[in-house]
């Protein structure tokens, strides 16, 4: 377990406007994300088939929750990572066209999750997914899709600032964009997360690309599954967050995997079985659309935009009783 504390942290509004300022939060913001990147919002499921391979595998280590039920036999539900996978083929299986999207709302358990201020085992987020063409799977399409992201993110700041002036807190007005790569020439002594940290500081908001592969160091800045983002062409949206004094990830998110890409990231994964599943056949047969997408962290936006010391102050969990302790002691109000 670990626990940063704020100095003299005010949590600003009571757990009940906390309440009321989520749920405008959530409402809103999606109405806007729709609205910008041209999504329609569907209905998701919870769990899927352990067969079908549409679950996110995460960065492999990460079990899913699973069970068995009486008149499914033989088969093996699993709770979802992300919905990473299902999105490009419900794009295809409900006849969306270029240019069109969809979002959900996902709910996912993911229970080996380290638990500290950022991170719960109960992950909400918006996750969203958008058809585009073979020739704009490149860094242009994907860097204009992170700005039209981040003017929504800071039109929710004025948003909330005109209903909670007290409580908001300030983002940057620019987002920056940078590789691994360069981020690793840049502080070569530093780990990955202190990297993140370090430019986060520096530049107040921004896009790391790339993320998935070995750098020149032969180490990676971290893992990503093989089969849905093209690791050339995704990454995180990270601010610096000034009241716990690091960088916080909203949003990951990126192009996703063309037949070439797929085999080439499961080969370096060492994940080629996974071509048999259904999924795979669907992206090497070129039966799904190509499509851009990523997960935006609902209780996270909540976090960010209101200055909160703790996500359980913006989500109910469960959390190891000593960090309830703790937080209690010092205003941080863990729903």
């Amino acid at each position: 377990m670990h626990l940063t504390i704020p100095k003299d942290y005010d949590p600003k509004l009571t757990v009940r406007q906390t309440q009321e300022a989520i749920r405008y939060i959530r409402e809103t913001f999606q109405d806007e994300l729709g609205q910008e990147l041209n999504l329609t919002r569907l209905s998701a499921p919870m769990f899927v088939e352990h067969s079908t391979g549409l679950n996110d595998n995460l960065n492999g280590i990460e079990q899913p929750v699973s069970f068995t039920m009486q008149d499914l036999p033989g088969q093996t539900l699993e709770i979802v990572h992300s919905l990473a996978k299902w999105k490009r083929v419900a794009l295809k299986k409900y006849g969306f066209k270029m240019h069109e999207g969809l979002y959900t709302n996902m709910n996912a358990i993911r229970k080996d999750e380290d638990l500290d201020n950022l991170h719960s085992s109960y992950v909400d987020q918006w996750d969203w997914e958008k058809v585009i063409a073979q020739d704009e799977r490149n860094e242009a399409t994907l860097k204009a899709t992170v700005r039209q992201v981040f003017k929504v993110i800071k039109h929710m700041e004025h948003e909330v600032w005109y209903k909670y002036p007290q409580a908001v807190h300030t983002l940057p007005e620019k987002i920056h964009f940078i590789t691994t790569q360069e981020l690793e020439d840049r502080y070569p002594e530093l780990t990955p997360k202190q990297r993140e940290n370090k430019i986060c500081q520096e530049l107040g908001a921004v896009f790391l690309m790339k993320i998935g592969g070995v750098l020149k160091s032969g180490q990676r800045h971290d893992g990503r599954a093989p089969d849905y983002d093209d690791w050339q062409l995704n990454g995180d949206i990270l601010f610096w967050y000034e009241p716990l004094q690091c960088a916080l990830e909203i949003s990951s998110m990126g192009i996703r995997v063309d037949a070439q890409s797929l085999q080439a990231q499961l080969k370096e994964a060492k994940a080629q079985d996974r071509l048999q599943l259904p999924y795979h056949q669907m992206v090497l047969n070129a039966q799904v659309p190509y499509t851009i997408g990523g997960g935006i962290g609902q209780s996270r936006i909540c976090m960010l935009l209101l200055g909160k010391a703790h996500i359980g102050e913006v989500q109910a969990s469960a959390w190891p009783q000593a960090m309830l302790d703790q937080c209690a002691q010092h205003q941080i109000q863990i729903l």
